[in-house]
Formats: C-alpha cells, structure tokens, sequence
C-alpha cells in the first residue's frame, strides 16, 4: 500500500468513525463526498479496505450470483465478510448452485435473506404471477424491504454497480450516501469495463454463474430474465419489454 492511500485511509477512517457516532446524515453525506473525491483513482482492493476500517468492520456486500467478482475483492481485504443474498424465491437453480459454490469456497459469510411471504403465500393474499402483473411491486416486497432489513446492522454496504450497465447508473459513484437507507454505499468497480471484469475473472479464477455462458450477462428472478443477443445491451434480458431496468435496490 502507498503512502497516499494509507495517509487517505487514517484521514478519512477517524472522520467515519467519528461522524456515525456524532453526526447527522446531511454530515455524512458531505464525508461521503469527500471520500469519493479522495478514492477516485484508488484500486477496488484499497476502497473496500478504505471502507471497511471506516465502518469498523461493519460492512457487508451484497450479490445476486451473477458472478463472484466483488465477493473475491471483499474475501481478500476482509476474510469472512458477510455476503447477503436475496432469496426471492424465483431464483434460477443455477443462482442458488452459484450461492452455495461461493459459500464453500471463498472466506464469506453468505447470509441468505428471503422475504417475509413465501412465493404461495404471496400468491394467496396478492394473487398469481404479481412479478407479470406489477414488477415493480413484487421487487419491492421480495428484494426492496428484505434488503432494507437485512441492512440495519450495519455501517455501510458494497456493492457490484457499474456505471457502464445502465443509464441509470452512468452517475455512481465510488462512495454515495444512501439517503432511504441512512448508510454509506460502496460502489470498487464502479468505474470498471467489462473487459476489466471479464480480466480480473480470468486472472483469479472468479466463480462466474454458468448461466452466463448460456446468454445471461445480468441475472435476476427466473420469472423476469431473458438470455440476449451477444452485442446486445447486457441488461436487455430483464423485464424484457416492460421499460423497467431496475429492481429498486440501486434507485
């Protein structure tokens, strides 16, 4: 580690620390900031370190099991970091094979999160297929609230948002301020390629989902994912054809 980044570390860590005991959120945000300023040319290996000192350690990521990428960052700066999965209930078996691989093979703990109702449940006070019906609903009730829940012990979350993948996401940042969540959101490969991704998968044997390899570049609920055309936009495959391009986690 280069002397910058330590000195960036100490500086800004004593400021988290101190600001979520002592501050409120509009602090917070201006140290949110601040520290995207300071980490912007920083490599995904010292941000998640960055973070994880700043948060004491209470810091989680979250994955849908598309690929292991962000996990294998995390596992190498803070083995047995918690790795939280939202289990809707319409996962392919593939994305649950995937949870189960990342669980016996890297040093995480992947915490499996599902959502108050079970999908029958749902489909008894809600009616059938609410996903075709009102998405927008259903990723609330099994992705929005279980996430939000799942949150509350902790500082800060990292994540695997890049800006590449959406238009509503070209304007992430390295380090946000989660307003609706009251924490710091981490985003080390925000400013990554795909030909970054798909290097660093290559070079360090990054568990990958083999549903990818089948067409499916971005992966969600079974019900709502469609393979896409190579050269197609990567996210194309989700909601296909309903205008939605987010679940509600990342907006």
């Amino acid at each position: 580690m280069t002397q910058r980044s330590y000195r960036l570390r100490v500086t800004l860590s004593e400021l988290f620390m101190t600001s979520f005991t002592h501050s409120g959120s509009t602090d917070l945000d201006l140290l949110a900031q601040r520290a995207n300023a300071n980490l912007a040319d920083a490599t995904a290996h010292e941000i998640i370190g960055w973070a994880a000192e700043a948060t004491g350690g209470r810091i989680c990521v979250t994955s849908s099991m598309t690929d292991a990428l962000v996990i294998d960052l995390a596992a190498r700066v803070q083995p047995g970091i918690d790795v939280i999965f939202l289990d809707t209930g319409y996962h392919f078996a593939e994305t649950l094979g995937t949870r189960d691989a990342v669980a016996a093979m890297y040093a995480v703990n992947v915490i499996n999160v599902a959502p108050a109702r079970t999908v029958s449940e749902q489909d008894r006070h809600l009616g059938p297929r609410l996903f075709g019906r009102n998405p927008d609903l259903c990723c609330h009730l099994r992705k929005v609230i279980p996430l939000e829940q799942a949150l509350a012990p902790y500082r800060a979350w990292i994540t695997g948002v890049r800006r590449e993948e959406t238009a509503s996401r070209h304007g992430s940042q390295v380090v946000e301020w989660d307003r609706r969540r009251k924490m710091i959101k981490v985003n080390p490969v925000v400013g990554w390629s795909q030909a970054q991704v798909d290097a660093y998968i290559e070079a360090n044997g990054v568990l990958v989902n083999p549903l990818v390899a089948q067409g499916y570049p971005s992966i969600g609920c079974s019900t709502c994912t469609l393979p896409v055309q190579a050269d197609a936009d990567p996210r194309s495959g989700r909601w296909a054809g309903t205008g939605k391009t987010e679940c509600g986690l990342h907006t």
